[in-house]
């Protein structure tokens, strides 16, 4: 792909995502999330691989559906209330639409289906663009949104946490098992999101910087199944003792960074006196919690078989990012500064 051809797609990328961030008219960001979605398709169909064109074809038709979904509710609002606003969102069978839809953009269990089959048949590059910048358009859109249906997001939030984590238990590529990472990562995301909106932001923060960061360890070790990541200790045992902290992290392991967004939300919810709610969410972590350890015991614990006929990879040079030691002290060391940003963010 030409670099004019990719100037233009990542331009229009991101155009599509601050059109829909920065509009309060739903036709605006229905234009915004359109164009986000015509930018993606060819970076991700540009392997000219079947399962690449798999992937284009299931990303398209979900989108195109939840984008009508969310037209068809605005236009719906819009003819009971008078009002094309994003924030005077009011009838209850648009709320329900609109719900519906933002959780299928989102990948949120049981509309989710799509988006471990659209990871897999990505490159690792655009499996992060996928699973990061793309949830920002409709995470803005609910960001507007008021009078939601607050049964309905606890009901997505908690069914996404206990999914996220069961259906990652089997998984051996290290895309799909991101894809349910992710899944899990959304539900106390939502979870959040009905109870405390500057929780919420901390959040999506810390969840985009741990995705960001266990994808470049993931680029630079060129792991797309656990047996790669297995096997690449030699490439830099130093960058393979930190993947293992971003994958503990990511779990939500004290003293690391993950910790902190899954604590605040489980303060919240016991203030707000939901107790059996917040335990079944903190028990639900336990199915992601037993594959981030099996990836980070693959990462660091064991040493592969090293017969003669095995790839010798010390002998090849990774390509490092510049970012990933920020990345990573990121994704590790923010605990200690907590309650500074808990009293920063009240």
């Amino acid at each position: 792909m030409s670099p004019a051809t990719w100037t233009i797609l990542i331009s229009s990328l991101a155009t599509g995502t601050i059109i829909t961030m920065s509009s309060h008219h739903w036709l605006l960001a229905w234009v915004g999330l359109e164009i986000n979605t015509l930018a993606i398709m060819p970076i991700i169909a540009k392997q000219h691989h079947p399962r690449a064109t798999e992937a284009t074809t299931k990303y398209f038709l979900i989108q195109a559906a939840t984008a009508a979904t969310i037209l068809f509710a605005s236009t719906l609002n819009a003819w009971t209330t008078g009002q094309w606003t994003i924030t005077q969102l009011q009838n209850q069978q648009a709320v329900i639409l609109f719900t519906l839809a933002i959780a299928m953009k989102l990948g949120l269990v049981p509309v989710h289906f799509w988006f471990p089959e659209v990871m897999q048949g990505s490159t690792l590059t655009t499996a992060l663009i996928i699973s990061t910048w793309q949830k920002l358009a409709p995470l803005s859109i609910i960001y507007m949104t008021t009078n939601l249906n607050f049964d309905m997001l606890i009901i997505l939030s908690l069914l996404s946490t206990m999914v996220g984590g069961f259906l990652g238990l089997n998984q051996t590529q290290t895309r799909k098992i991101m894809a349910y990472s992710s899944i899990a990562h959304m539900g106390w995301l939502v979870m959040a999101l009905t109870s405390n909106l500057n929780i919420t932001t901390l959040t999506l923060v810390f969840y985009l910087v741990m995705t960001t960061t266990m994808f470049t360890t993931l680029l630079t070790s060129t792991a797309k199944s656990i047996t790669d990541l297995g096997l690449a200790w030699p490439n830099s045992p130093t960058m393979l003792t930190m993947t293992m902290m971003t994958l503990l992290s990511l779990a939500g392991l004290p003293p690391l960074s993950g910790f902190a967004p899954k604590w605040l939300i489980l303060m919240e919810m016991t203030k707000m006196n939901l107790m059996t709610l917040s335990t079944t969410m903190a028990l639900s972590t336990l199915p992601s919690l037993y594959f981030y350890l099996r990836l980070a015991y693959l990462t660091i614990m064991t040493n592969p078989p090293t017969p003669t006929t095995t790839q010798h990879k010390w002998r090849y040079k990774p390509k490092f990012q510049k970012m990933t030691p920020q990345l990573i002290i990121t994704t590790t060391m923010l605990l200690p500064i907590m309650p500074l940003v808990k009293n920063f963010i009240q």
